[in-house]
């Protein structure tokens, strides 16, 4: 056999003086080949370090055991935790997973679905970016016959199985326990709300105003254009620049949170004595910051393990189905030391 090429049934049955398709069969453990073929072929396998043509095969039995996942960015704890969900599920049922990360580019998530279209993977889930307003790349997907999970990120008005949290009864928990809390003067630090996550949260400060019959003060309000700590900085420095009457922040993410508590230090107030601060997500580091932050907590394993299992349920059924999923998890509040307890 020639060096620097990888070795193929076709020279495996050349050595052994047997078919391509004995070999074949041999490799597979067919009842039909003898138990000394089977012995030869194996051998000969290992010591020239076959191994299967993974593409033929896929062209063969129309499927690739590759089911594709597509998220923003793969570094920050919940999406590691939601590929983790995702790897259990689907390396249990003998598929590989392909992880890609669009970096929040509506560009690149178009570029790596068409891709994943090519390879012919068996099945995608995705969280799309937030500049996701158009979906004939989705479209595409499903015209193609591959079933697509759409999770975390909502896309209104397109038709797909979808796995969401609520994150408006996140925010509505979170700011109705801080009035519980005695806090008159909530403040929010809000993503932006062209996104339908970030509305929604916004959607349950408000709503949480409304009903404790709170007024709104839209100078309490915040937009932040990031979601790192430096965007919490930025913020925060407008907020209080503009309002001395502050008592508690409710911030759209754990990160902005702690941005936020660094600049209320810094204007010498204490959290959560003088100023109350809660998150969501309940990133890893959260309890361990000081104080602990308050946050509210997503079943971010349970939302990667379910989105698998839809994909999978798809190749378990030989009937198409007339509905997609649509699928809410509900998240919970966690009270740390960054906020106040309700006397």
């Amino acid at each position: 056999m020639q060096k620097n090429r990888q070795t193929t049934i076709i020279d495996i049955a050349k050595q052994l003086g047997v078919s391509p398709s004995t070999v074949s069969r041999a490799l597979h453990n067919h009842p039909s080949i003898s138990a000394e073929t089977k012995k030869n072929v194996l051998a000969m396998a290992e010591k020239h370090s076959y191994q299967p043509n993974l593409l033929a095969l896929s062209l063969l039995n129309k499927k690739t055991g590759i089911i594709g996942i597509v998220v923003p960015e793969i570094t920050s704890y919940f999406f590691a935790t939601v590929i983790s969900g995702v790897q259990d599920m689907v390396s249990s049922a003998g598929y590989k997973l392909l992880i890609c990360q669009s970096n929040e580019s509506f560009e690149e998530e178009k570029k790596l679905l068409q891709d994943m279209t090519l390879l012919r993977v068996d099945g995608v889930l995705i969280s799309p970016t937030f500049r996701t307003k158009t979906f004939g790349h989705f479209e595409r997907l499903q015209r193609a016959g591959i079933p697509m999970v759409i999770f975390d990120r909502d896309c209104p008005h397109f038709e797909a199985d979808k796995v969401l949290v609520d994150s408006y009864d996140g925010a509505y928990q979170a700011v109705e326990y801080l009035i519980k809390t005695g806090c008159q003067h909530i403040a929010h630090i809000a993503g932006p709300i062209a996104f339908p996550t970030f509305k929604q949260r916004l959607d349950g400060y408000l709503n949480a105003h409304y009903d404790n019959n709170i007024p709104i003060r839209s100078e309490l309000i915040v937009y932040s254009n990031g979601f790192s700590s430096d965007y919490g900085v930025d913020a925060a420095m407008q907020l209080m620049a503009n309002n001395d009457r502050v008592d508690a922040i409710f911030a759209v993410n754990d990160a902005v949170a702690i941005g936020a508590i660094c600049v209320i230090r810094e204007k010498g107030y204490r959290v959560p004595e003088d100023i109350s601060v809660v998150g969501f997500d309940d990133e890893s580091y959260a309890q361990y910051y000081y104080p602990p932050l308050s946050t509210v907590w997503q079943p971010v394993y349970e939302l990667g393990m379910l989105s698998a299992k839809i994909v999978l349920d798809h190749f378990a059924s030989k009937e198409q189905r007339e509905n997609y999923r649509y699928e809410v998890l509900k998240p919970e509040l966690v009270i740390r030391e960054s906020s106040i307890s309700i006397d």
